[in-house]
């Protein structure tokens, strides 16, 4: 008898803070004296970090497509906003289901704070969250996904309904520099046991390492009461929390790097020997399966919009309406949309009809009608209509063809009462195709 797989966890409401918490702090990397206030944000923002120590106040969400790859650290960056060491706050976020935050930043690394977690967890529990009206999205792994460099690897399997970790350390001694050491820990997120078992687990760096991260213009804010330094018979001057606290800081920095996908995420991740590089690859893999998924109607339906919905949003209708369906809304933050080209297309009678392919400015077009489905979902703007008047920095990529089905995505920069700034792309099968900024002045209909 074949036992019946595991259901997929219900949608909760997405919460955000109740009240405004501040940090201050130096920078473990930078040794600057950086400040943070962590503030509410509207459903479907995410994890936003503005720069105010920058003109305009750019702004990073915190997302696997924003991650890049540093040393020894998580970054995300999108144009002239760049914040790095920031796992440890996502983390703690994470734990709590803090879903949407505004994080006001003065400078360009997270505080290190206790070098762990345990001082963010504290004020974000302190500060209590506020449930709102929309869900946030889960992701259930159904086959493995699997990351790998070298000896370390990660794979993502099916869960039973939560985020369990199970990770492995191994350290070999090389010529005496590095203990040899083992440790394994295995964890089930939830609150009590992440502030319990893995917040207050500090970073920690090899002795032997020092002299060259330092010279690489790192660790400039590291001290022996926010990092432990291990030498080669084990850790120097600091007593140890737990005799397993290197493996535990890993699995707070990979759930913070988990916090990137935007997805209450059901899975058993067996991570062995893996960094921060290889966490981002996994947040990538795990973004790209639930794309396929979504695409191929297999992804559950949390969120969206079927054509009568879009048809009741926009003033688009045959031949112009190039939206075929919303899979994804993210509160007023972000949408994606489906479209499925077929020879049928009136363009195509005109267009190249002996080697079709879709004009590069009706996928604009098909840009510009999600973001209009985006913008006009808020109650301010009911009976609004959203006119394109500015178009920047297009790239067209790739050619679309019959047969394709175009993933257009939407985000949204700046959200004024009469004015819209988003992103957009659309994609063919993951490969990127066209992209583009966007702005909208909204008028009266």
């Amino acid at each position: 008898m074949v036992a019946n797989p595991p259901s997929v966890p219900a949608a909760r409401p997405q919460r955000t803070l109740r009240n405004p918490v501040e940090y201050r702090g130096i920078g473990l990397h930078s040794g600057k004296e950086i400040r943070i206030v962590v503030r509410p944000a509207e459903a479907g923002t995410g994890v936003a970090f503005v720069r105010t120590d920058i003109e305009d106040h750019p702004m990073v969400r915190a997302h696997g497509a924003n991650m890049k790859a540093r040393q020894r650290r998580t970054c995300i960056q999108d144009g002239r906003a760049e914040v790095y060491t920031c796992e440890h706050l996502l983390a703690a976020l994470y734990a709590l289901g803090i879903d949407n935050a505004m994080v006001e930043i003065d400078g360009e690394e997270v505080p290190g704070m206790d070098g762990a977690a345990s001082e963010f967890f504290r004020g974000l529990r302190e500060s209590g969250t506020v449930e709102m009206r929309a869900t946030r999205p889960v992701y259930s792994v159904k086959q493995p996904i699997y990351v790998r460099e070298g000896a370390a690897s990660l794979v993502a399997l099916p869960g039973t309904g939560r985020l369990t970790i199970e990770y492995h350390l191994d350290y070999q001694t090389k010529n005496g520099a590095v203990p040899a050491t083992k440790q394994i820990v295995g964890f089930e997120l939830s609150p009590e046991n992440f502030e319990r078992e893995i917040a207050p687990a500090r970073t920690f760096v090899f002795a032997h390492e020092v002299e060259a991260l330092r010279a690489a213009g790192l660790g400039k804010g590291a001290t022996p009461q926010n990092t432990l330094v291990v030498g080669p018979n084990g850790p120097e001057a600091n007593t140890l929390r737990w005799e397993d606290e290197l493996a535990r800081h890993k699995i707070l920095d990979l759930i913070g790097d988990l916090a990137n996908a935007g997805v209450d995420l059901d899975a058993h991740i067996i991570a062995t020997r893996s960094g921060h590089g290889l966490n981002m690859a996994l947040v990538q893999r795990i973004l790209e399966e639930r794309e396929r998924e979504q695409e191929q109607g297999e992804a559950p339906g949390d969120s969206g919009l079927d054509i009568r919905q879009i048809l009741n949003l926009l003033p688009h209708r045959y031949p112009f309406l190039l939206i075929d369906r919303v899979i994804e809304l993210d509160g007023f933050q972000r949408a994606v949309a489906i479209k499925n080209v077929t020879i049928n297309e009136p363009f195509f009678q005109g267009h190249w009809p002996e080697q079709p392919i879709m004009p590069g400015v009706l996928q604009l077009e098909a840009m510009a009608q999600l973001a209009g489905v985006l913008l006009l979902r808020k109650l301010e703007n009911t009976g609004k209509l959203a006119v394109l008047w500015s178009i920047d920095k297009v790239k067209l990529r790739g050619a679309v063809v019959p047969g394709d089905q175009l993933r257009i995505e939407v985000e949204t920069i700046r959200a004024k009462p009469q004015v819209g700034h988003v992103r957009a792309r659309c994609k063919v099968a993951g490969r990127l195709v066209a992209e583009a900024e966007l702005k909208f002045t909204l008028v009266d209909a």
